[in-house]
């Protein structure tokens, strides 16, 4: 059983690796269409100290295409 840091990390590093492969020839788009939100709605609650003191995602600037 991995510890929370680690099931962190290691979905993490699956999206990278997902990322990395979408841009690849021939890379399988229905693959990654079903496995990245797959992968982005598995990852867990970040361990304490990944992210800085009362960050909050909800909170900066808004990006093309955000309802505002």
């Amino acid at each position: 059983m991995c510890s929370p840091g680690e099931d962190f990390h290691r979905t993490v590093s699956l999206l990278f690796g997902l990322a990395a492969y979408a841009n690849e020839p021939n890379a399988d788009q229905t693959f990654i269409k079903v496995i990245g939100p797959a992968l982005a709605v598995s990852l867990p609650t970040p361990p304490p100290g990944t992210l800085p003191p009362g960050y909050d995602p909800n909170e900066g600037p808004q990006y093309p295409g955000q309802q505002g």
